[in-house]
């Protein structure tokens, strides 16, 4: 039972946790917390679906699924990706030098504007997940894993260690680091901030769409307020592991994933969202850098 509930905690987690890196993504860059990265999720969720749901009525679904799954998570990220670079333009660089309430004021805001943005283009009702997917069992140590689960879990491990080299030892991560630490200093060393901070955002809403995708595959449904819950449970876990820290939200994000898996399980479901809040407020309380988060005036 213990381990059917780790494995279940681990592959929300893993969601949770390519969420929070938007999130610290964007605040190590920016020291902005973009609230609207919640709704990008949810929209890629529902682009998995219309997009899914075009490869099905075409055929190409019956032609090649591995081929269709894959077109439909490229295009969702790549939509996506507009989506979080728009935002950016419109909502928050106009922002950049005024006091840090405007921007979070803009975000919520943008995170309003888009949840009734859904609402009215796709409806107020649930959205199916095209039953497209054979779903296989494996079983060992009575513990029970789909084939999607496995799924969720390594692709979600594969993505994170992917951003870590990127981050790491590219160009434009070490440029990226270079901004987190000191904007002035890196523009004029020549790196342009306002790329950097594109490519930032289009980074985490591409992770955000891959995790919007993964859930609306794992759950089957998609409606357009699960990016509010989604949003603030990921926020959690980048406090967690330590905002700005990218391997904290990281460690973050499957710590929240298998507290509110045991939770639900040893404790009861029916305040399963609420661990998430009750974990952020001891956080706060006792280290409110997060497990791997820096000390005032440090930098990732």
């Amino acid at each position: 039972m213990l381990l059917q509930q780790i494995i279940n905690g681990l592959t929300v987690g893993g969601v949770y946790a390519l969420i929070a890196l938007g999130y610290t993504l964007v605040y190590g860059i920016l020291e902005l917390i973009n609230f609207a990265h919640g709704e990008i999720y949810m929209i890629g969720a529902y682009l998995g679906i219309i997009f899914l749901g075009i490869f099905t009525a075409s055929g190409l679904t019956q032609y090649s699924l591995f081929l269709s799954l894959f077109l439909t998570f490229i295009m969702s990220v790549i939509v996506c990706s507009a989506y979080g670079f728009t935002v950016e333009k419109l909502a928050y660089k106009p922002l950049r030098n005024a006091p840090r309430l405007n921007p979070l004021i803009s975000a919520i805001g943008v995170s309003i504007f888009l949840q009734n943005y859904v609402m009215l283009t796709q409806g107020a009702t649930d959205k199916v997940f095209p039953h497209v997917l054979p779903v296989t069992t494996v079983k060992f140590l009575d513990v029970t894993m789909t084939s999607l689960q496995i799924f969720i879990i390594i692709a979600s491990i594969l993505l994170m260690a992917g951003l870590h080299v990127f981050i790491m030892k590219t160009k434009t991560g070490k440029a990226m680091r270079a901004v987190a630490q000191d904007k002035v200093m890196a523009s004029l060393m020549g790196i342009n901030i306002d790329r950097i901070i594109s490519v930032t955002f289009i980074i985490g809403s591409g992770l955000a769409a891959v995790a919007g995708l993964m859930v609306a595959m794992y759950y089957g449904l998609v409606n357009y307020s699960i990016g509010y819950i989604a949003g603030i449970k990921a926020f959690t876990a980048a406090v967690l592991g330590g905002i700005g820290s990218i391997p904290g939200a990281m460690i973050g994000g499957f710590v929240l994933g298998l507290i509110e898996s045991l939770g639900a399980s040893y404790l009861s479901s029916e305040y399963k969202d609420a661990y998430a809040f009750i974990v952020l407020i001891v956080i706060l309380l006792i280290k409110p850098t997060g497990l791997l988060g820096k000390s005032e005036g440090q930098k990732p």
